[in-house]
Order: C-alpha cells, then structure tokens, then sequence
C-alpha cells in the first residue's frame, strides 16, 4: 500500500492507477447498509443535540426560573457552549480510537454515550426541586453529549468516504449534513408540535422531557445496527500494517499541522452558520424579533426540509467541480448576503422570513454538502479520522457551540438584531481564507 503523508505532495498519473481505491470493488449492497448505518445514527445522534437547542426557552424556564429571561437564556445557552469545550479532547480520543481501533468501534460507542446522556436529561429535576443542583446535573450531562458528538461527525464522514466510489466521495459524505439536517428536522417537528398543544405549565413540567426520552431506543437501535458493518477496506488494509504509527495524533501534529491548521479554519462558516441558522434560529425570530413561536418553528422546519434536498445537491456538484470552488463560492455568497438577509428577517413579515430561511440554508448547503469529503480527503488514511475529528471539532468548540451565546450576547450589548448576520459575515471571510489557501481534494486518491 503506498501512504502519502502530506495532502500536498505530487502524484503522477501512474501512481493514481496504481493506487486504485478498494473501495470501487465493493458490492453495491453493502455501500447501502454503511450509507444507512451511518445515516441512521448520525440522525439519532443530532437528534438528541437538537432538543436541548430548539427547547431552550422552556430549559431556561425550569433550570434558571429566578433570572431575568434573557439572562437564563444566556445561561442556557452558556452551558450548551461549554459543553463544546470537552470536543476537542474528544476530538483527540475517538480519533486516536477511530485511527487506531477502527471507524466502526468509535461510531458504536459514542452513539451508546450520546443516548445515555441525553435520556437522563430527561429525568433530571429542575431548579425548584433540587436547587443548583440541577443547572450543575445538566452541565455534566451535557459534557457528555460533547464528548460524544466529538466522534460522530468525523467518523461517520471517513466511514462513508473511504466507502464511496473515488468519483463519488462527496455524493456519499453529504449524507452525513443530511443526517444532521433530518435529525434536526425532528427536533423542530416535535418541539412545534409540543409548544402548539400545550400550554406553557405543561411544557415546563413534562412536556420539554419528552424527546429526550426517545434517545434510549433510538440510540439502541443505532448501535444495533453499527456493530453489524466491517471497517472499511482502507482502514483493514492499513491495519494489516505493522509500520503504521502506533499514536496517530502525535503524528498528525507532527506531519500534517499544515493541513489540520487549514481544515479548522475552512470548518468555521459551518460552526456558526449551522448553529445560527439551523439551531438558534426559531429563538432568535420568537425572543429578537417577536415573531410567534410557533410561527419561528415553522419557518425553520421548512428550511430544514429544503436543506436535506440541496445538501446532496451540492455533493455532486462537488464531484464534478472540486471542493476548492464550491466551499469558496458558499464563503463569497454569505459575505455578500448575510447581513442583508437579516435585515429582511427584521421585517416580520412571515413570508420573507421563510424565503429568508430557506435561502440561508441553501447557501450554507454549498459548505456543509462539501466540508465532510474535503476535510477526509484532506488527511491520509493513518490520520484521517484523528485530523478530521480534532480540526472540526476544535472550530466548533471555539465558534459552534458558542454561536447561540455570542448572537444573544452581541444583541444584548449591541442593540441590533443583525450582530449575528455580521458574526455568520466574520466567519466566512476566514473560511474563505483557508480554503483558498488549501488544495483540491477531490481528484486524489485515498491511499
């Protein structure tokens, strides 16, 4: 097997053909059962994540009742921030696992954490009962749902893309932003559907409890259906080799610190724009702009729904046109229309919203439908796992998690309602940097 070790380096045309992918050999069927595997639990896994950021009024309401309302929603938000802190550590295990272990072994295990965790969100007593106790009880659970994020995404990306056809890697891996989009898609479908039959008393006192309880089965499920996959040809191939590095993260930090620096930097338009847009969205239209709850779900559900049709879009426009000018065109796009978005947003006219939010999110499709192939691509197959896991997660612990907290923070000290369109502008001009500072991926073989 010939590994390359930096992203960079020539490649003759006969070494492509030398070089080609065991992953073209294989049967067709069981492409389906990883495409299906990793959909499904990547679902469950957002899913869970979703809750807490959809239900957060109704959080703040029982764990934060003595503070101001938007202080407790900061303070909401605040712990959904810090439990990005734990993703880079994370980052570092499920890669180390995922790299050395296997794909299969790290994607089973963090799913089992993800539902544990957020099936005893749902038992947990509020502040009236338990007192701090229960904001501090939350925190550590959602400690625990950051760790095991941490692993998902990355492994479930070079799990499909180490699968995938080598002129389909980016049709593949835009599964995995569907996956999210679908898990998120339920989240909004359940808390519309809870906020609209009951009333407040009853969201507070069980009503919020109840999509955290579906985490346990679904989770479950998840597993079930993981353990039944192979790793994949590229990763047994390695493992058959005794010379490959025994700690793929020193070595990922000691070869290839160029490319992990240029991959965290490409990864930040999709931490804030996926967390503004998707996550924090219905709260802010409700809680910024006044818009009816109800009416903010709504809005989102529908930009969700189209975000899963344009995702896989975009996946084969990146097959056919490169990563490199699909991620930049999605960086130009929110330079220029961002800002303007939100002030149409500011309108409140409900139809504009919808258009607003639709086009948001097919925008932000042209990153997320290509990020997942071009960050695998960007590491070779010994450090794949550990370079995706830690530069995703090192911009989303920085910037994602703490997109919901800084958009409120900048609205409170601020007095605008489109800080957060010009922190979505910020974060785009530095993925565009990195990404064009990068190479194109697509063309290039695994191993």
């Amino acid at each position: 097997m010939t590994q390359h070790n930096e992203v960079t380096s020539s490649t003759t045309p006969a070494a492509l053909n030398d070089s080609a992918p065991a992953a073209d050999t294989i049967d067709p069927q069981i492409r389906r059962k990883v495409v299906a595997a990793s959909f499904i639990g990547n679902f469950v896994e957002w899913f869970d994540y979703a809750a807490y950021g959809y239900l957060a009024v109704t959080i703040a309401a029982v764990f934060f009742p003595e503070s101001a309302p938007q202080t407790a929603l900061l303070l909401t938000f605040g712990l959904f921030a810090i439990s990005f802190l734990v993703r880079p550590l994370g980052g570092f295990v499920w890669g180390h696992i995922g790299d050395r272990i296997g794909r299969r072994e790290a994607l089973s295990w963090s799913i089992l954490l993800m539902s544990g965790a957020t099936f005893a969100i749902a038992l947990l007593p509020g502040y009236l009962t338990i007192g701090i106790a229960a904001p501090l009880l939350l925190l550590a659970l959602r400690l625990v749902q950051g760790f095991s994020a941490s692993g998902e995404y990355a492994g479930a990306s070079a799990f499909l893309v180490e699968y995938a056809p080598a002129n389909r890697r980016g049709l593949y891996a835009a599964v995995v932003p569907a996956s999210t989009a679908a898990g998120l898609l339920l989240g909004s479908l359940m808390a519309a559907l809870l906020t609209g039959l009951l009333d407040p008393e009853q969201m507070q006192s069980w009503g919020w409890r109840i999509p955290f309880l579906l985490a346990a089965p679904m989770g479950l499920i998840g597993r079930y259906i993981r353990t039944k996959l192979e790793d994949s040809p590229v990763f047994l191939e390695l493992a058959e080799d005794e010379s490959a590095s025994k700690t793929p993260v020193s070595s990922l930090f000691r070869n290839h610190w160029k490319q992990l620096l240029l991959a965290a930097g490409a990864v930040l338009l999709n931490a804030v724009g996926f967390y503004v847009i998707l996550s924090y969205m219905p709260t802010y239209l409700s809680q910024e702009l006044g818009l009816a709850s109800s009416l903010a779900y709504l809005a989102t559900t529908v930009a969700l729904a189209t975000y899963i049709g344009f995702i896989f879009i975009t996946g084969m426009l990146s097959d056919r046109f490169g990563r490199r000018r699909v991620l930049m065109t999605a960086s130009v796009l929110f330079i220029l229309f961002t800002v303007p978005a939100f002030m149409l947003l500011e309108t409140g006219n409900f139809a504009m919203i919808l258009l607003v939010q639709v086009l948001l999110g097919a925008m932000l499709t042209l990153n997320d439908g290509t990020l997942p192939s071009f960050l695998a691509e960007m590491f070779p197959t010994r450090v794949r796992y550990s370079g995706f896991a830690v530069s995703f997660n090192l911009s989303n612990a920085l910037f994602g998690g703490t997109a919901p907290f800084v958009a409120t923070l900048l609205i409170a000290s601020s007095g605008s309602v489109l800080a957060p369109g010009w922190y979505l502008m910020g974060a785009a001009i530095v993925s565009l940097v990195a990404v064009a500072l990068s190479v194109e991926t697509s063309k290039k073989p695994l191993t």
